[in-house]
């Protein structure tokens, strides 16, 4: 069973309609409790006959519920199995135990649906079999987790079956007689509550996701078993002061804007447990306004994750998993619920595009408006986001042009984002034609692949993934932001400076004097567009100003096959020398590197039919490096990604500036290029005081100029002048374009 059944039912709701062949069966009798006291309270009595009402008028609600059905009518075939744990994530006993949580939400929703009894009574049976289990078990026998659950090798693990759990409990909870109630009240879930919240209760306390997840299922379980007291402790902590607590994570974990601290993958996973036990909040206590706290911040977090996607993937920020997009689970259950909320039409496209829904009043009425067509497409927009409590730790930056699938520009200006955060202050990465084009790692991590260190994160994103290095950020004297402390790091954000999107010249940047001691990092993305060229460009300013000289290497993270390498160097294609020993360096091979020069440089790569080509400059001489990861990997856990180091030694102050231009076409079918030169013909750099001047000369002839002051300030004037052009503007920045020279 998917875990996308799990998030199906999790949507504190559950409706359904079965596909029309099932639509045509007899439907069995309206469910009748036996225990008033103990309907249904996550999703009301009256939203299940909604939802059984439905079958057969929504396609999209009817295949979710035959989906469902499938998988829990593959479950009780195979009977009820909870086998004493013993194995880490990936294994036979972890996949077991996370199976079942899933058939039993799975199978109380589809008892609510169907009227089946059969359903009621399997889920009834697997929480018996947990009732015999559970009072015995001790913490998990394996793995190194630093809070180990009993069921599962971490906490965070059993927090998820109760939050799944406790939905499918609900569901049939009035079926049971007062025995069966009693032990799986007691024995199931007031032991894992109390587990999780009292005997971990610092784990629980903590402004984390994995503490998201124990006070969602917590606080869950106390609606479940009408207990008020445990309402509160999740909702408030353990003391119940509001110092910890589901409340608090809101407050401490969302910006105002909606972003999530550890960043969008990680606010992905963490949306989940948010929205879910916000809905069961809703339904129970509407007093609270739950939707409406810190105006509207769980909604904006659903609007603001949905931004930080391309291509339906999830933008690949801190510790992030490339293939996690729009159709998982968390989003799928993030979108029906908000679109409950807010009715937003817009909404409806990203849930035609995911391709299903939820089995519950939220996933019935994204079903009924896509079925009713009364989606709108989805804006795709520029914007900044800004991270931290009060929106003052720097932001996360999206420059938009062409829709969906065109030009996106992402600027990471944000703060550390806790232990999952990278070493990568004012890294950007850069997509286009459906494509990443200057791209991030992510993390080195197999999730839930066993043979590869028990699925959890490899040593490799330690020492390589979350190296400053691995990024597309300057590094200085070959260390690590923060000398590679994520604690160091969480106590400084970045400073955003400019954010301006409107007309032909979209402009960011942000600055960190706490990265390196005694160095200023400042860096200026532009997205712009010409007339005489094919698509925007991106113009990448960086300045360091450090109060000794040092040693800057700036990687570039490219995808593609290289067609031109515009320098010349020395190539090592014998000896493969690795780039260093510490620091990410010591998984670099080095493949070419030239000698230091002052000239204009540049290097074209061919991506999926569209080429890109690269020009850079600087402040002094560099070097140029052409480098691969994979160096001193025994066990082949990295992927072999391509880079492009600009290396320039011995500066106290240094400006680095890239021009990246999309142009042309290639169909290998037809066999047909078109537009392969580039249409810049030469980039500058010119340093004034106080301000710099980048001047692209373009194959027509016409000049695209960029004044960018070091300092942001609307009044202040500037002029910077070299051999005879004079360049003057007021402001933090201009565009300076001239016909000619």
């Amino acid at each position: 069973m998917s875990r996308a059944l799990l998030l199906t039912v999790l949507a504190c709701g559950v409706a359904t309609a079965l596909p029309t062949a099932a639509a045509e069966r007899p439907r069995p009798a309206a469910v009748r409790p036996v225990a008033d006291d103990a309907a249904p309270v996550l999703v009301s009595p009256a939203a299940w006959a909604e939802m059984a009402a439905s079958r057969g008028r929504y396609p999209m609600f009817d295949a979710e519920v035959a989906r469902v059905e499938a998988e829990v009518r593959a479950g009780m075939a195979a009977g009820v199995d909870v086998p004493q744990p013993r194995d880490l994530g990936g294994g036979a006993t972890h996949e077991r135990h996370k199976a079942n949580y899933k058939l039993i939400a799975g199978a109380g929703a589809l008892y609510r649906i169907t009227g089946d009894r059969a359903y009621a009574d399997f889920a009834r049976d697997l929480l018996l079999a947990y009732a015999d289990l559970y009072p015995t078990l001790g913490l998990h026998p394996a793995g190194r987790s630093p809070v180990k659950g009993r069921l599962f090798w971490q906490a965070l693990n059993d927090s998820v079956w109760l939050v799944y759990s406790a939905q499918g409990y609900d569901a049939i909870r009035d079926t049971l007689s007062p025995e069966h109630r009693r032990r799986i009240d007691d024995d199931v879930f007031r032991r894992m509550a109390r587990f999780l919240s009292e005997d971990n209760a610092d784990y629980f306390d903590r402004i984390h996701n994995h503490a998201t997840w124990a006070t969602a299922g917590v606080g869950m379980t106390g609606y479940v078993l009408r207990d008020s007291a445990l309402v509160e402790r999740a909702l408030k902590g353990t003391d119940r002061s509001g110092t910890g607590g589901f409340l608090r994570q809101i407050d401490l974990l969302f910006s105002p804007d909606g972003y999530y601290a550890e960043g969008p993958y990680y606010q992905r996973y963490a949306l989940a447990p948010f929205v879910i036990f916000a809905r069961a909040i809703q339904q129970n206590e509407p007093e609270r306004g739950i939707f409406r706290y810190r105006d509207g911040v769980l909604l904006k977090a659903v609007d603001g994750l949905l931004q930080a996607t391309y291509g339906g993937l999830i933008v690949p920020v801190n510790d992030a998993l490339l293939e996690k997009g729009i159709r998982s689970e968390e989003i799928v259950t993030g979108v029906a619920v908000a679109y409950a909320q807010t009715e937003d039409p817009r909404l409806l496209s990203i849930a035609a595009a995911q391709g299903r829904t939820l089995l519950s009043p939220d996933g019935l009425a994204i079903a009924r408006g896509v079925s009713e067509g009364a989606g709108r497409d989805f804006e795709f927009r520029s914007l900044r986001l800004r991270d931290g409590p009060d929106g003052d730790m720097g932001a996360l930056v999206f420059l938009r042009r062409g829709g969906a699938n065109g030009q996106m520009l992402v600027m990471k200006n944000t703060q550390q984002g806790q232990g999952h955060g990278h070493f990568d202050r004012l890294n950007w990465l850069f997509y286009d034609g459906g494509h990443p084009v200057i791209r991030d790692y992510g993390a080195a991590r197999f999730i839930n692949v066993e043979a590869k260190d028990g699925g959890g994160y490899l040593d490799e994103n330690e020492t390589w993934a979350k190296q400053t290095v691995a990024h597309n950020t300057l590094v200085v004297n070959g260390a690590s932001h923060f000398a590679g402390d994520w604690r160091v790091g969480e106590e400084h954000g970045t400073t955003p400076l400019l954010f301006e999107t409107e007309g032909a010249t979209q402009i960011a940047s942000g600055r960190t004097s706490d990265a390196y001691p005694g160095v200023t990092l400042t860096r200026t993305l532009v997205l712009l567009e010409h007339p005489d060229l094919g698509f925007p460009i991106v113009v990448d300013l960086l300045r360091a100003d450090a109060t000794r000289p040092g040693l800057y290497d700036l990687p570039l993270y490219f995808n593609g096959q290289i067609v031109t390498q515009g320098f010349e160097a020395r190539h090592a294609p014998e000896a493969r020398p690795v780039l260093g020993d510490r620091a990410g360096y010591q998984h670099l091979w080095v493949d070419a590197q030239s000698e230091a020069g002052a000239e204009p440089r540049s290097l074209t790569w061919l991506l999926d039919g569209r080429f890109y080509t690269y020009r850079f400059v600087a402040s002094a001489p560099t070097r140029a490096l052409l480098v691969e990861s994979g160096a001193n990997d025994p066990n082949f856990n990295l992927r072999r990604e391509q880079a492009l180091i600009r290396r320039m030694e011995g500066q106290a102050e240094a400006a680095f500036v890239g021009v990246l231009e999309p142009h042309g076409a290639y169909d290998p079918t037809a066999e047909t290029v078109s537009g392969s030169t580039s249409r810049i013909r030469a980039v500058e750099l010119i340093e004034g005081d106080g301000a710099d001047v980048i001047v692209i000369t373009l194959a027509s002839g016409r000049i695209v100029a960029l004044g960018i002051a070091r300092e942001i300030t609307a009044e202040a004037r500037h002029r910077v002048v070299r051999g005879g052009q004079a360049f003057e503007w007021t402001g933090a920045w201009a565009r300076l374009d001239r016909e000619t020279r």
